[in-house]
């Protein structure tokens, strides 16, 4: 690659784009946006406490044109994404095939932790459960309220822990923030010291499902988080999408004729593109950190929908073993890689993050500077506007 500097500029001039972050975990960082050299920041909710965050700071840089001139001078805006994490999905009890009755507190974590807890003063101590159904009704009204939301960040995680007691900041958590325990939104997981439990999978799954359905019926794209969990993500996404599956080569090839062929080409392009189809349009593993064999599932031809895969500093090349990803970087195609800082602080760091991915990934995939930041921008809007 040309000498650093110039990448440098070269990447900021074309135009860096952020495709998942957390700014709102520290709320007084949500001014630093217009200050910020990245155009775009797609900001993602997960739990209660942030979904009206999340809102607020649409409103505040609210992007109303897709077709906005990102330039250098130009406005910075934020795409908001509302969704429940994986992570929190034990707050939410499942009554979307049942009469709606609110469940016992303790009654419901012990159906929904695992191993099955025993400790009622911890299950007294976790928030209220609160509806499925209500949550989705809510978040459609915000999808609705913005036409270029996403669904995010939803996934699931077989590796967490609940945390125990109340949400409190280390030290340590103040060094990675440059934050103080004020500043830091209520609610999160992190600086706290886990629990021996773990949220069933089944109900993950069934958290996971109802949202791809709102994203389905809305066409909106999703941020997917998935950690020890790629091939369980993929059922959930292939249960959604079969039957609607694209025709293969073969199947092309066994066509009585080139007007048979094109017709099935049609009707592979207008099916996504149809209110009906009951799968997302598209979708992002965020942070990707499965092997590059498990690629080859999510990117098959006959999948409906397009699944892209973005990477982060702050994730992905957080270790000093980085063989893994940059196999899996030099995998994904060129045309389905994002970038993302994946960051809990708007400002100077996530604009550097966001940097040193750009350049990191351009070095991988042997791209100049310049052609790496307009592939990844092409690739950050055609995921997020079609």
């Amino acid at each position: 690659m040309e000498g650093n500097e110039h990448s440098v500029d070269a990447i900021w001039q074309i135009g860096v784009f952020d495709a998942h972050c957390h700014p709102t975990d520290i709320l007084a960082s949500i001014k630093d946006i217009a200050n910020m050299k990245a155009r775009v920041l797609a900001v993602m909710s997960t739990r209660l406490q942030d979904q009206h965050l999340v809102r607020e700071a649409a409103e505040r840089y609210l992007l109303k044109d897709p077709h906005a001139d990102f330039t250098e001078d130009s406005s910075r805006y934020v795409i908001p994404a509302f969704g429940w994490h994986p992570w929190f999905s034990h707050q939410l009890y499942n009554d979307l095939d049942e009469a709606g009755v609110e469940p016992d507190q303790v009654q419901h974590y012990e159906n929904v932790l695992t191993p099955k807890p025993d400790d009622v003063q911890f299950m007294q101590a976790l928030p209220r459960p609160r509806s499925l159904r209500q949550f989705l009704q809510e978040t459609e009204e915000r999808l609705k309220e913005f036409p270029y939301a996403l669904v995010g960040e939803v996934g699931l995680d077989r590796s967490f822990r609940l945390p125990e007691g109340p949400s409190a900041m280390t030290g340590d958590m103040k060094s990675k923030t440059g934050g103080s325990e004020e500043e830091y939104t209520p609610g999160t997981r992190e600086g706290r010291p886990l629990s021996p439990y773990r949220v069933n999978i089944d109900h993950q799954k069934a958290i996971l499902k109802a949202q791809f359905e709102l994203a389905a019926k809305l066409r909106r794209p999703v941020s997917v988080h998935s950690v020890q969990a790629h091939g369980l993500v993929f059922e959930v996404m292939e249960a959604l999408w079969k039957g609607h599956e694209k025709p293969s080569k073969a199947q092309r090839k066994k066509a009585r004729d080139v007007a048979k062929a094109h017709l099935d080409d049609e009707r592979s392009q207008a099916l996504e593109q149809s209110t009906a189809s009951p799968f997302p349009p598209r979708l992002c593993m965020h942070s990707y950190s499965g092997p590059p064999d498990a690629l080859k599932r999510f990117l098959a031809p006959s999948i409906p929908a397009d699944i892209y895969f973005s990477f982060s500093m702050a994730i992905n090349f957080s270790n000093t073993s980085t063989a893994k990803v940059t196999s899996v970087i030099q995998a994904v195609p060129d045309d389905r890689i994002l970038v993302e800082s994946d960051l809990h602080c708007a400002g100077e760091r996530m604009d550097k993050l966001l940097e040193e991915i750009v350049l990191k990934v351009c070095e991988i995939k042997q791209w100049t500077a310049e052609d790496g930041a307009r592939r990844l921008k092409a690739n950050w809007m055609r995921f997020m506007f079609g």
